[in-house]
This record gives C-alpha cells, structure tokens and sequence, in this order.
C-alpha cells in the first residue's frame, strides 16, 4: 500500500455561515482528515485502452446472474489496470448518470488546470477611484470574507456622505439567464443543490435553499457591512467578461481551497456549485455551450469510447447528460495513469468512511476499499470508480436507469469484482 493521505476537506460555508459571523478567516476552515491510504500508484503503460471484449467468463457471468431479470435497466463495466475488460453488460448504452457527471469535469478541470489551482475573489480599485469586485465562483466565499472586502473598500478613499465614507463598487457578473444551466428543471432550483451558479456566490448562493436572487443578496449584505462600519457602499453591475482596465490596482484577494479541496467538494460531498464551477474554469469561459465543447475535444483527445457521449453540464443535475460505463471505466483507467492521478482518486468517496458513501458497506469487504463517485436522481442510481483488490485496482462503473434496489446489486456487483480468483 502507498503512504497514508490526509487529505483535505474544506467546510462547507453553506452550512450555517451566515447563522455565525464568527466564522474563522480563510486560514483556519480546512481541516484534515485521516483516510484509509490509496493504493500504490499504477505503473505507467503509456494509457492503456480499454479492451472492446469481456475476458474473465467466469466475472462475466457472475454479473450476468446479479443483474438477472433487470440486466435492461444496467450499464456495468469492470476493468483491470492494464486496460483488459474484464466483464461488461450493455457497457456502450447510453445512460443518465446523476452525478457521476461530476467525475467528467474534475478530470478535465484538474487536467487543464493542476492541482495547486485556487479560485481567486478581487477587489480592484481603478483610476477614476471606482472600485470593482471580481470572482471565479469560489464555493467557500462566506460573510466574513465579504466584510473584509467590504472594510477595506471604505478604507479605499471614497466621497463624503451625510453618512460618512461613499464608495462606488462595481460588481463583476455573469447574466441572469446564465446563471443555471438550461436544461436543469425549474423545481430544482428551488432548493440549495439547484442553486444559480455565479462568479460572486456567498455560501453558493444557498442556506437552507436556493438563494436566487443572489445580487439583491450581495447588494444587501454589503450595505449593512458599510452601514456598522459608519460608511456606504452604491453598488453597480458590470458584465463579467469586461476586461480591466490597464491603470487598475489589486487592493485584496481571497483564494479559495486548493483544487485537492475543490475537487473533494464535488466528489465526494457531491456539490452541484462546485463542479460546475469546475467546468467553466477549466475551459476557460463561463459560457456553458462553449465550456462543454471544449471539454468534448479535450475528452476525445484522452482516446476515450465517445459514441453515444453527452455533456450537457458540469454537475449531473441535468437529465440530458449521456455516458455509458465503458465511458466512465475508461475515464478511471486514464486518469489513475495520469500525472496528477492521485489527486483525482483521494477527491473521491470511501465506502464506509467518507462522503456519499459513509454510510454504505461499513463492516464488509469493501469497507475503505472502493474509491468511487455516487450519483443519485429520481429512477438513476450510479457509482463509478477504482476497487483496490489483492491483484491491483479494479476500474468499474455501474449505472441504472429504473431498476429496483439498486444499491443492494451494487454491493453485490463490487464484491464479485473484488474475487481476484474469478479471473486467475
């Protein structure tokens, strides 16, 4: 086995940081969390490809049986590290895979990015003393760090006022008809995992639900920081994508967690804002059509099985996302042969141990064995990702589309998986 992680878990300031102003500076909210230790890290083969034809018969029909009567409604494909498939049902039909859409874009995003990337939050003051706020959807922006930008704004110059110091801040934002992806439905973004994806989110744009007027919110929240510190702050829109100008000065940012942080949040808290988030920065632009286009190419380019491929966002909560498992299997298989491998598996949930799978396989097995993304919707059970095994990992990705008790044949799935000895 590899050296132990640690590996970072930043709080999730949606949880209650607007209910607690004495929420610690940036510095002090990761903390560290002893994991079970990743497997030792695959040799490279040079990316291997993943086989075209089951070649374990005895896994194969093991899976065969599992499924039984409801093999229609699963896609399964179990892989070895050295590319071979060694069992597969329906592994190329397409399927909506929740939130194992959100394994797409952190691979991509830590690809193109790395893994000592941060979301950056600026205040900028520009020549004619016009201040402008600017973000990159930083997940962990909280009231404290809006006070600070708020305090040092004040202290920025500014006019007289009948109320004390006046200041103009500008305010860097996306449109309202960008903020959710069009093809997430109008019920979902009602509540906190639909909410609007913006540069500028405190708590992403959620407390106990969707915040979603989340400039009001802003606006709001800056006014009453201005107005205790005996000042005033008039608020303007501009649009995200105009450039600053060339005299401007930065007074002040906020990084967010690093991307092993970002990362976790999305995989294994599986937290909609943050991989969409994800998505933009990762292509480069916050126009959504344009984002998953450029992630398209780049995932042709990983010499990935794209028939029948659909992105539609960055999360999974769009019902137009296709993948199918041999997809999601070779997707694992490249990116534990990556350079940043080990980053993108330890952002994933263990079963028994952490995130969405805490609270499944405790006891068994597969107890702190599987590394591996959820996904959840109405009619869709999904989990894809890496089984350590006493013959090395195992890549596997089983997704439903309506069949009955799922997870029960999931658990059953992986343990046939994790039997070396079926595939001596």
């Amino acid at each position: 086995m590899g050296v132990g992680l640690m590996v970072l878990i930043p709080l999730l300031a949606s949880q209650g940081a607007l209910a607690n102003p004495a929420l610690p500076p940036r510095q002090g909210w990761p903390r560290l969390v002893p994991v079970m230790p990743l497997p030792p890290l695959t040799p490279a083969l040079g990316s291997p490809q993943l086989g075209m034809e089951p070649s374990c018969p005895a896994l194969q029909q093991r899976l065969a049986a599992q499924l039984a009567g409801q093999s229609e409604a699963w896609s399964v494909s179990i892989a070895d590290a050295s590319g071979r498939l060694l069992a597969d049902v329906n592994g190329t039909r397409t399927r909506v895979p929740a939130s194992n859409q959100k394994l797409v874009s952190t691979a991509f995003a830590l690809d193109r990015l790395g893994p000592e990337f941060r979301l950056n939050t600026q205040l900028w003051r520009l020549g004619d003393g016009t201040l402008r706020l600017t973000g990159q959807g930083d997940p962990d922006l909280a009231l404290p760090h809006l006070q600070r930008f708020a305090q040092l704004a004040l202290r920025s110059g500014g006019s007289a006022g009948p109320s004390g110091t006046v200041v103009r801040l500008q305010v860097a934002e996306e449109p309202k008809q960008a903020w959710w992806p069009q093809g997430w439905n109008y019920a979902d973004r009602a509540y906190a995992y639909g909410a609007p994806i913006t540069r500028l989110a405190i708590t992403s744009n959620a407390i106990d639900d969707a915040v979603t007027n989340p400039i009001s919110r802003l606006q709001t929240l800056l006014k009453r920081t201005a107005a205790q510190q005996g000042g005033d702050i008039q608020m303007s829109l501009v649009p995200a994508e105009q450039p600053l100008p060339a005299d401007a000065v930065l007074l002040h940012e906020e990084p967010s967690t690093s991307m092993g942080g970002l990362l976790s949040l999305a995989n294994t808290e599986s937290h909609n804002f943050t991989a969409e988030v994800l998505l933009r920065s990762g292509s480069g632009t916050w126009d959504l059509p344009e984002a998953v286009r450029r992630q398209t190419v780049w995932l042709s380019q990983q010499g990935l099985p794209m028939q029948g491929v659909r992105i539609a966002d960055g999360s999974g909560l769009d019902r137009t996302n296709r993948l199918t498992s041999r997809f999601l299997t070779a997707l694992l298989l490249r990116m534990d042969q990556h350079p940043y491998g080990r980053t993108y598996i330890s952002s994933m949930a263990i079963a028994g141990r952490r995130g969405t799978l805490r609270n499944l396989y405790n006891g068994t097995t597969l107890d702190g064995r599987v590394y591996a993304k959820t996904g959840t919707l109405t009619g869709v059970r999904s989990i894809s990702g890496l089984l350590v095994t006493e013959a090395g990992p195992r890549y596997f990705s089983a997704i439903s589309n309506g069949a009955s008790t799922p997870n029960a044949t999931i658990g059953r799935i992986l343990r046939d998986a994790q039997n070396v000895s079926l595939c001596l």
